[in-house]
């Protein structure tokens, strides 16, 4: 896009001491440009334009369709079991949710930005990472050893909260004792809910969440919001409350109201991954948040990628072709790939379009398809920084205690210089819980892009008031409509997603929303169950 305007309204008192009521309200020009992911390929075909006839067939073993999570963990399964004939196309984004970008030499995310330290039973998460040298010593042991580069070093988090920043992202300062206290209560119950077992010896949340405990007691979680589990047990701090409903929009782009209890729960009581060289909970992070790890993957498992989107798929005979196409200016060019077998690794609103004849897998799409909550990540390329408040300094997420914004990434935290970079990118995230999924991406479709830069930077107006604008260069925008599953009550019990999952036959499946939220642990579990179930039927 060209030039638009970044308006810059009053801040929160104090934020600018000394400053004119002028410098308020001023204008501040900021180059930006906007990224509609899948936009432009879903318009084409919604809007009735033919996919000419393809102009090559590419013949392959294996097909992957599609480039995130799911699929990269399937091509590196694939070559780690010496098995090279396959390629990927890698639909209208590569690297799909775990997606990146630069400005010159400073990466940034435009999707996910860390990974929590592998539980002991995500083995497969933690034989990824040993294969790339991530972890460097006893990859199953309980505290393996991490490459200190990506263990997420301090200050970690800060929260603004009544004008002042705090450590963490929990409210402590001025907040009464009686919230206090249950913050402690809620903390005890999520550690002994962290080791507790159902009737079938399973721990009870666990990533992968197939090996979770099926007891029933502990499934009934999945009838109810973690709002009215909150509500039910006696918890009734504003403060627990704003926090839970944070981490729900954080971790699933969606409220605490609409989340299921089970979800909600599995959040804290799933991720409990240690290490020799870091403190219990450490988080893994890059500059470029998953894109390194991403294209980490990629190189490892050798893949041969093609720039595509998949427009149909169906079995023709005893093999499977994949109709894909690509848009240049408009011009459409499409290719046939044609396999032994095919791994879907895409979301399952697009899988349901794509997949010839499923429903015949067991898949309804009318009664299967799950809710998708929207995202917005807006990187801001900053050529100083702005003058921060005391207390807490600048940490590598920064938080504001307000909705729907998710506070603010600081894309060269992890690196170690003695003073301050000249640049740097703060990547800010915005969920847009406070309307319904369809109300955002309408919105999100028809905003200005002077909007869609004075949502994304209200957090950093809370933060810095009108000292923020003079510091930025320019502004990156992505938006994704549909950018994860949303785990709603009843979503553990969802049948499609169950038949995809179990699916063994030329067409496999392989994305996080099988599922029903998208995580790397899952997307990757699903991946490397998928390559594993082609290979077995390999001649």
């Amino acid at each position: 896009m060209d030039r638009r305007s970044f308006i810059r309204t009053a801040g929160a008192a104090g934020l600018a001491a000394g400053a004119s009521a002028l410098g308020f309200a001023r204008w501040q020009e900021i180059p930006s440009s906007l990224n509609y992911v899948g936009r432009a390929e879903g318009h084409y075909l919604r809007d009735r334009h033919a996919v000419p006839p393809p102009s090559q067939v590419i013949e392959t073993d294996v097909a992957i369709l599609g480039s995130g999570i799911a699929g990269l963990s399937a091509a590196w399964k694939l070559a780690r079991e010496g098995h090279h004939d396959f390629l990927m196309v890698d639909g209208p984004q590569p690297d799909g949710n775990a997606a990146g970008g630069h400005f010159g030499d400073l990466a940034y995310p435009t999707g996910a930005h860390y990974l929590p330290l592998p539980s002991p039973e995500s083995t497969h998460v933690r034989e990824i990472l040993a294969d790339l040298g991530i972890i460097q010593r006893d990859p199953f042991a309980e505290q393996p050893t991490y490459d200190e580069r990506f263990i997420l070093h301090g200050p970690e988090e800060r929260l603004l909260f009544n004008g002042a920043w705090q450590d963490g992202f929990l409210p402590t300062e001025g907040v009464p004792a009686w919230e206090l206290l249950e913050h402690r209560r809620f903390f005890a119950e999520v550690e002994r809910l962290r080791l507790l077992r159902g009737t079938d010896g399973r721990r009870i949340f666990v990533f992968p969440t197939v090996m979770s405990s099926e007891d029933p007691e502990w499934r009934r979680l999945d009838a109810i919001t973690l709002k009215q589990w909150l509500e039910r047990e006696g918890y009734r701090a504003p403060t627990l409350h704003w926090y839970l409903n944070y981490c729900c929009r954080d971790d699933y782009g969606t409220r605490y109201d609409k989340v299921s209890a089970w979800a909600g729960l599995h959040y804290y009581c799933s991720r409990w991954g240690k290490a020799a060289n870091a403190g219990n909970g450490a988080w893994l992070t890059w500059p470029g948040g998953l894109a390194p790890l991403a294209t980490a993957m990629a190189e490892r498992s050798g893949v041969k990628r093609h720039t595509g989107t998949v427009v149909k798929l169906r079995r023709n005979g005893d093999k499977v072709e994949a109709l894909c196409f690509t848009l240049k200016n408009g011009v459409a060019r499409s290719y046939l790939v044609r396999a032994r077998k095919a791994i879907v690794a895409m979301p399952l609103y697009v899988a349901s379009r794509v997949v010839e004849g499923i429903g015949e897998l067991g898949f309804d799409a009318r009664r299967d398809t799950p809710a998708y909550a929207p995202w917005i990540v807006a990187n801001f390329l900053m050529k100083d920084f702005p003058r921060e408040l005391p207390h807490a300094p600048l940490s590598w997420d920064n938080v504001v205690y307000q909705e729907p914004g998710l506070g603010y990434v600081v894309s060269t935290h992890q690196d170690i210089r003695v003073a301050p970079p000249e640049k740097t990118v703060f990547s800010a995230y915005l969920a847009l819980s406070d309307r319904t999924p369809d109300a955002a991406r309408k919105w999100m479709m028809k905003a200005s892009p002077d909007e869609l830069v004075e949502a994304a930077g209200r957090d950093l107006k809370t933060a810095y008031g009108w000292t923020f604008a003079p510091c930025v260069e320019r502004v990156e925008i992505t938006l994704r409509g549909h950018a994860m599953a949303a785990p709603l009550p009843g979503f553990r019990s969802n049948a499609g997603a169950r038949a995809l999952r179990e699916a063994d036959g030329p067409i496999l499946f392989a994305h996080a929303d099988l599922s029903g939220f998208s995580v790397f642990e899952e997307a990757a579990w699903w991946g490397i169950l998928a390559a594993g179930r082609a290979l077995g039927g390999a001649a």
